[in-house]
C-alpha cells in the first residue's frame, strides 16, 4: 500500500507548461499506461516488481465512495507526465473519535520529467481537492527506504513522519499448511463480523466507518473466526458473548484489481526457484518452503481485521493464517498472503512470514489540512497524541 517513486534520473529543463487536471478514461487511458510502464520498480538490470492494472489505471481508489485520479500533461502534445491518486474516508483517531482523512497513493512521475517539481505539484493539486471535500487530514504510505519519496513529502510538503507498521509477506506453496489439531473455522457472516470488529478496533486508529461496505464488497472473500473446537458448541453468535480464546480475520483478494510480476532475475535465480515448486509438488508431505512462481502473473491475499483474544489466541490466529494460505494454495495464480498491522500489535509476533519478502517498518507520513493563517498543532492534535491502542487498522482497499 505504499507511494512509490524510483530513482530519480536527470530530465531536460521543462520550465513551465504543466498542467494538473482531472483523469479523462476516455482521453488519458492510454497516455497514463505508457508513462506508468516507464516507471516500472526497479533499474539497471536489477529485479523489478512489475504491476499490470488489468486495463483500469483508476482501480487502486475505485473502492472508495469519494476518489479521484489526476494526470499532468506537458507541451503543446499534451504529453502525459505524472498521475497521483486520492480518496475520502472516515476513520477513528483512537478513543473511538472519527475524523474524515483522505490518503494519496498511486504517485508517479515520468523519468524524464523528474526534479521539475511535477511531483509536488501533483501533491498540492489533490490537496486542494481533499480540503473542498472536508478531508481534516492526508496521509501517505511508502517504504522506509524511499528517500525520494520521503523528501517529497516532508520536505517539500510538510508531512509528518507518524506511524510505521509491518508488512508481512507469506508466499504461497505447492503443499497445504496444517491448521493444527482441535481447532475449529467457521465463517462469520459480514452482520457478525462489522458487529465483532467494531467492538474490537474501537480505540484503534485509521479504523474505516463504512467497515460493513468493505466487508460487502465482492473483493472481500469473507471473515473468519479460530476457536477450540471444545467450545463451539457452547458459542452461541446471537448472545454476543464471545468464546474465552478465539482468533479473527478476513480476507481481501486482489485478483479482479492487479496483476504482480517478478521480472530481471538470472536464469540461475529462476532455475533455483522453480525447482523448489517442482520439489515440493512432487513430495508436499515435505513440507519443503518453496518459492512461488511469481515469474508470471500472479495476485496475493490480504489479510486484515487480524485480531485475537484469551491464552489460545496466537494458536488460534496461527491456524487462521494457515488457513488463508491453503485459500491461496487452491486458488491458482495466488503468489502471496500479506499482512500490515501495528509495530506493537500482539498478532504480529505470531503471523507466518519470510523475512526477507516483507517490510519491518513501512512509514506513513501525515498531515493536517485546514490550518488557520496563525493556527498551530495543539496537544489533543492527532499528530502530537499518543496512539490510545497498539492496533492499527489497515484497510485492504489501501493496498
Amino acid at each position: 500500500m505504499s507511494v512509490k517513486i524510483a530513482a530519480v534520473n536527470s530530465a531536460p529543463t521543462v520550465g513551465v507548461g504543466v498542467v494538473v487536471r482531472e483523469y479523462d478514461e476516455e482521453e488519458d487511458k492510454v497516455g497514463v499506461e505508457e508513462m506508468e510502464r516507464r516507471c516500472e520498480i526497479g533499474e539497471g538490470g536489477k529485479p523489478s516488481l512489475v504491476a499490470d492494472l488489468l486495463g483500469d489505471p483508476i482501480c487502486r481508489v475505485r473502492h472508495f465512495p469519494s476518489h479521484i485520479m489526476l494526470v499532468a500533461e506537458y507541451g503543446d502534445g499534451r504529453e502525459i507526465v505524472g498521475v497521483i491518486r486520492g480518496c475520502i474516508k472516515t476513520v477513528t483517531r483512537g478513543n473511538s473519535l472519527y475524523v474524515k482523512l483522505a490518503y494519496i497513493l498511486g504517485l508517479r512521475v515520468a523519468p524524464s520529467h523528474r526534479r521539475l517539481g511535477i511531483g509536488k505539484k501533483l501533491v498540492q493539486k489533490l490537496e486542494e481537492w481533499c480540503k473542498k471535500n472536508g478531508a481534516e487530514y492526508v496521509y501517505m504510505a511508502t517504504d522506509c527506504t524511499n528517500e525520494a519519496s520521503i523528501n517529497l513529502f516532508t520536505r517539500k510538503c510538510e508531512y509528518t513522519k507518524f506511524r510505521t507498521p509491518t508488512m508481512l509477506v507469506q508466499p504461497v506453496h505447492a503443499h497445504y499448511k496444517s491448521l493444527g489439531s482441535g481447532i475449529a473455522i467457521v465463517q462469520l457472516n459480514p452482520k457478525l463480523a462489522e458487529t465483532l470488529y467494531r467492538r474490537a478496533f474501537a480505540n484503534s486508529e485509521f479504523f474505516p466507518k463504512d467497515i460493513d461496505k468493505i466487508l460487502s464488497n465482492k473483493l472481500s472473500l469473507g471473515t473468519f473466526m479460530a476457536l477450540p473446537k471444545k467450545s463451539l458448541p457452547k458459542w452461541d453468535p446471537k448472545t454476543g458473548i464471545l468464546p474465552p480464546s478465539f482468533a479473527i480475520m478476513s480476507v481481501w483478494s486482489t485478483k479482479q484489481l492487479f496483476r504482480l510480476q517478478v521480472k530481471g532475475v538470472s536464469m540461475l535465480t529462476y532455475a533455483c526457484c522453480m525447482a523448489s515448486r517442482v520439489l515440493d509438488a512432487w513430495m508436499p508431505w515435505m513440507m519443503l518452503p518453496s518459492f512461488p512462481d511469481v515469474f508470471r502473473k500472479f495476485w496475493v491475499y490480504f489479510l486484515y481485521g487480524l485480531h485475537m483474544e484469551g491464552k489460545n489466541g496466537p494458536r488460534l490466529m496461527k491456524s487462521l493464517c494457515a488457513f488463508a494460505h491453503n485459500m491461496g494454495r487452491d486458488d491458482d495464480g495466488c503468489g502471496a498472503v500479506v499482512a500490515e498491522v501495528g509495530q506493537r500489535d500482539p498478532v504480529r509476533e505470531v503471523i507466518p512470514h519470510w523475512r526477507k519478502l516483507s517490510m519491518s517498518e513501512d512509514l506513513w507520513c501525515i498531515k493536517k489540512l485546514n490550518y488557520g493563517s496563525d493556527e498551530k498543532c495543539g496537544p489533543s492534535d492527532w499528530l502530537n497524541s499518543r496512539p490510545s491502542s497498539p492496533l492499527i487498522f489497515v484497510d485492504p482497499r489501501d493496498i
